[in-house]
């Protein structure tokens, strides 16, 4: 794999047509739902999740809207090219104003398993405990995959659950990490 850059993103480096090559794409077939006894376990749920370029110009916008003065994000670029990124929001909230929302958090599917969400979610994490966070806050698809990345990166479930984010995302597990 050629060398990946890091760079924290801004409008000189990154436009509306940053994510115009990235992949998004994911077969799901497990996610993770509560059960009536209030336990998450595995459930059949087939989809593929594949943006096409419209969705993809959405959230190159959604980003440089909150890198504007709501959020900050970093990218992974290969050959000039973003082939990740995560994105913070820098509205704390808790019941301590412990939290920081992670927004945005993908990987072009070429370059998974290469370290660099890992390297993304290290710098979100360092930056997010410079400006005051206590946590991050994760509303984090359920697939079985995506949890389980998750996990590895040593995330677990929010003590505290914002309501207005978990039902913006039903299915979503509220998630958190300990900066």
């Amino acid at each position: 794999m050629n060398t990946i850059t890091y760079l924290f993103l801004t409008e000189k480096n990154f436009n509306e047509d940053s994510l115009d090559d990235f992949l998004r794409h994911q077969e799901v077939k497990e996610c993770w739902r509560k059960n009536s006894n209030d336990e998450y376990v595995l459930v059949a749920n087939e989809y593929v999740e594949d943006w096409d370029l419209n969705k993809r110009k959405e959230v190159a916008r959604e980003i440089l809207h909150k890198i504007a003065g709501k959020g900050f994000a970093y990218g992974a670029f290969c050959e000039g090219k973003v082939v990740g990124y995560i994105l913070v929001s820098n509205e704390f909230f808790g019941s301590s104003n412990q939290y920081l929302e992670l927004l945005l958090y993908h990987v072009s599917e070429p370059y998974r398993r290469h370290g660099i969400g890992k390297e993304l979610f290290e710098l979100a994490c360092k930056k997010a405990k410079e400006i005051g966070a206590k946590k991050l806050y994760i509303s984090a698809h359920s697939s079985k995959e995506n949890q389980a990345a998750y996990r590895r990166l040593g995330c677990t479930e929010a003590a505290e659950i914002n309501q207005a984010i978990a039902e913006n995302e039903p299915y979503d597990v509220q998630m958190e990490f300990v900066l």
